[in-house]
């Protein structure tokens, strides 16, 4: 299958994909700080810039795309038709940096927890819930 976009027009496409403050970042936020939990968005000072920074429990939480991150087994993590060498390069770097990251954020003390899109748009409730067994119940009156 050949793509019907022209260069211009894909580049274009492209440059409109967010890299923050996503929907589903938004409604991860929005869960936790319901269900008490205080956090910092879109920390630039720590390795692979985490989506949300948990400080009270030492833990950074990653919501990773499927497509982009190369999340295992999923339907999302297809590779496209197209420059195919050039993506395949282009994910390969995506998930040694995701690696190379959790490694540093790990050896600073750090817990990860990586939220896959899919699994917010397929099990929104039971993968929040999942998330809550590993932080704990939120510090209450901790200001």
């Amino acid at each position: 299958m050949s793509d019907n976009l022209t260069p211009e027009k894909r580049s274009w496409n492209m440059s409109r994909i967010k890299g923050k403050d996503t929907s589903i970042e938004i409604k991860v936020r929005k869960w936790l700080f319901q269900k008490g939990y205080r956090y910092r968005k879109n920390v630039t000072n720590l390795p692979g810039k985490p989506d949300i920074l948990l400080n009270s429990y030492k833990t950074v939480i990653f919501i990773h795309g499927c497509f982009w991150h190369r999340h295992p087994g999923c339907k999302d993590a297809t590779t496209p038709k197209t420059r195919t060498e050039f993506w395949t390069s282009k994910f390969s770097s995506n998930v040694h940096n995701d690696r190379k990251n959790i490694e540093k954020l790990e050896e600073m003390g750090y817990q990860v927890i990586i939220i896959w899109e899919c699994e917010i748009k397929k099990r929104f409730q039971e993968t929040m819930e999942n998330v809550v067994t590993v932080l704990g119940s939120p510090h209450r009156g901790s200001r």
